[in-house]
């Protein structure tokens, strides 16, 4: 998420050089990497779901669905990574518009 985020750093410049506030490209950072991120968790929660049951018919002990544990896993990977979108877009929105343009 950091990585994608910084190199749109220019791009974000330019917007805000062309009059777009700060809150609306922050918003589309943010946006942009909580899609990424719910597409993957969700992605990841039905493999994990999918071994828990595989794992469950296999070995003696193993409960199926540990609903606390994917809940909590799912909510840490996605505030880091929000975070992990929010610090760059942030330094991104702190680059002077000018120097934004004359680089272009």
């Amino acid at each position: 998420m950091m990585y994608s985020v910084s190199r749109r750093a220019h791009e974000i410049g330019v917007r805000v050089a062309l009059g777009a506030e700060r809150a609306d490209v922050l918003r589309l950072a943010l946006g942009q990497a909580l899609s990424i991120t719910v597409a993957g968790v969700g992605i990841g929660l039905l493999l994990a779901y999918a071994a828990g049951r595989l794992m469950a018919s296999n070995l003696f002990g193993v409960v199926r669905l540990e609903p606390v544990t994917f809940v909590s896993l799912a909510v840490v990977l996605g505030t880091v990574s929000l975070v992990a979108a929010y610090i760059p877009a942030r330094k991104a929105l702190s680059v002077d518009p000018a120097v934004a343009l004359r680089a272009e």
